[in-house]
């Protein structure tokens, strides 16, 4: 047990990075996946070719609602879950029950699989989403929660129900909020992403409203030392802000990728999506005090990375 690991959501950006990690520190990964079509299967795929064939990993091709994990939950030290239907944009209307399926079933089915079990940890990768649109910045774990969209609803709900499985049935629980993680292998619906690869391919990069909204960025490595770090925490705390310290405005992301890329930029200006927020900032005292978090990977030199790699990706294509 000491050393078996079980991750869900493994092709995907930070749970295939997660598990890059883990298997290089010598953990034996079994991890799932339901390859859903919310973007290419194939370059999910893709996420994982480095490790599909290494003796510590085993890919569980199944979706989690459908498949019996209790077997391997109960073996493992630590279960990493990562699995969810992404995207603010996309959770309203018909599409919501997929995301409740998603995010907040399979939580439940998770959770109920690690009754009885307390030596498994579970670390639930949660969002700033669940914040909402606030003025009371950096946003604190113990502030008012008041999502505006329903992606942000549905892992709220999953942070609940591992609150609620602590209390009841003493599982050891843990949840991670990450502020707009990027980096190497980010899906391709985030604003880095598009403006990454309009910029490389001399497309148009569309941004939402003014661009003078703010994120705290966090580099995806900066995200996977945080699940590392909230596997081995021994204290009382349950929930973590994990933020890479780099709020800055969209114009001001666009600044730095001119600086980076010598090709004339097509902007366009379009609608405030429904559900986006103003402004996000994490408080990661609690993190850097309990976790020992400190983020690595300053914003000029993540996007460096982030570049390169779609220079790579796109040209093996």
């Amino acid at each position: 047990m000491d050393n078996k690991v079980f991750v869900t959501g493994a092709a995907g950006f930070i749970g295939s990075t997660l598990c890059k990690r883990l298997v290089d520190d010598g953990y034996r990964v079994t991890a799932i996946d339901s390859f859903t079509d919310y973007y290419s299967p194939e370059r999910k795929h893709g996420n994982l070719r480095d490790i599909i064939s290494h003796k510590n990993f085993e890919l569980i091709e199944e979706d989690i609602n459908d498949y019996d994990i209790g077997e391997i939950i109960n073996g493992s030290r630590c279960v990493f879950h990562l699995a969810a239907q992404a995207g603010v944009r996309m959770s309203w209307g018909k599409e919501f029950s997929v995301y409740v399926d998603s995010n907040i079933l399979t939580t439940q089915k998770i959770l109920e699989a690690l009754k009885g079990n307390e030596r498994t940890r579970l670390v639930y990768s949660s969002s700033s989403s669940v914040y909402g649109q606030t003025d009371k910045l950096p946003m604190r774990e113990d502030q008012r929660l008041k999502p505006v969209s329903p992606y942000g609803v549905t892992k709220l709900s999953g942070e609940h129900l591992c609150e609620l499985y602590r209390i009841n049935f003493g599982i050891n629980t843990l949840s991670l909020r990450y502020f707009t993680v990027y980096g190497p292998r980010q899906r391709p619906d985030m604003a880095f992403s598009r403006f990454i690869v309009a910029a490389l391919t001399g497309g148009e990069i569309e941004i939402y409203g003014d661009g003078k909204q703010t994120r705290d960025f966090t580099f995806v490595s900066d995200a996977v030392e945080a699940n590392m770090l909230a596997m081995e925490y021994d204290g009382e705390e349950t929930i973590f802000n994990i933020g890479g310290g780099s709020r800055v405005s969209v114009l001001d992301v666009l600044e730095i990728l001119k600086s980076r890329i010598d090709e004339d930029f097509d902007i366009r200006f379009i609608d405030k999506a429904k559900g986006d927020v103003l402004d996000t900032w994490a408080d990661t005292s609690s993190a850097r005090k309990e976790l020992g978090f400190s983020p690595r990977i300053g914003l000029e030199e993540g996007i460096e990375r982030e570049i390169g790699w779609y220079r790579n990706f796109l040209n093996s294509k």
